[in-house]
């Protein structure tokens, strides 16, 4: 085993398929840390759903959507020896490169004049007060660039949720199974996350 690759976790309260799913990620990433093609292949299977998903939402194009992909699952085989299981679950890890990967291509894209703008420049974004419920605001070019200042503020599991939750349009059991997390848990970051939000917008 590569030192620092996967660290055994099964003593952590948790049990059933959340649980076996997060086993068979780790064992999976820790095959491709040593090289084998069909541990890639197996995390390919198990994730590409929802990182084609998250790279299609923010490029907004099959053909870029398709080519961050690609390059998220080569990224993931050349950094597996340095998968940290303690940090996030190997569905968070895959979706923070995805998000890494099509915002640098998205910037990209507009560093050239002849392109147009990206359609997700304008956002319609439902941010629920978790106190008063839910309103919907149109996200201007210059809110679009406050409240990714602001998403930069939330912790790594929190960040995830509310993107997965008001960008993707998922549900909190969506989230769940994709993070392989409970429920709560999910509701938990999430109702976090934008509390931390709303104060961040108002400085």
């Amino acid at each position: 085993m590569v030192p620092g690759t996967v660290i055994d976790d099964a003593n952590d309260g948790q049990s059933g398929p959340a649980a076996e799913a997060r086993v068979v990620d780790r064992e999976s990433v820790q095959g491709m840390s040593e090289r084998d093609p069909d541990a890639l292949a197996l995390v390919y299977d198990r994730h590409i759903r929802s990182v084609f998903g998250l790279a299609m939402r923010i490029m907004q194009d099959q053909d870029d959507a398709e080519e961050v992909v690609q390059g998220v699952f080569s990224q993931a085989w050349a950094e597996a020896a340095r998968y940290d299981a303690t940090r996030s679950p190997v569905a968070a890890w895959l979706l923070m490169m995805t998000r890494t990967r099509a915002i640098d291509a998205v910037r990209a894209k507009r560093a050239h004049p002849d392109l147009a703008p990206n359609a997700g420049e304008l956002a319609v974004v439902d941010l629920p007060d978790p106190a008063v419920g839910a309103h919907t605001q149109v996200l201007t070019t210059e809110c679009v660039t406050q409240l990714r200042i602001a998403l930069t503020t939330l912790s790594l599991p929190q960040r995830i949720a509310v993107e997965l939750a008001y960008f993707e349009g998922l549900t909190h059991r969506q989230i769940a199974e994709r993070l392989e997390h409970t429920v709560d848990t999910v509701k938990t970051q999430i109702r976090g996350g934008l509390l931390t939000l709303r104060e961040a917008l108002r400085s």
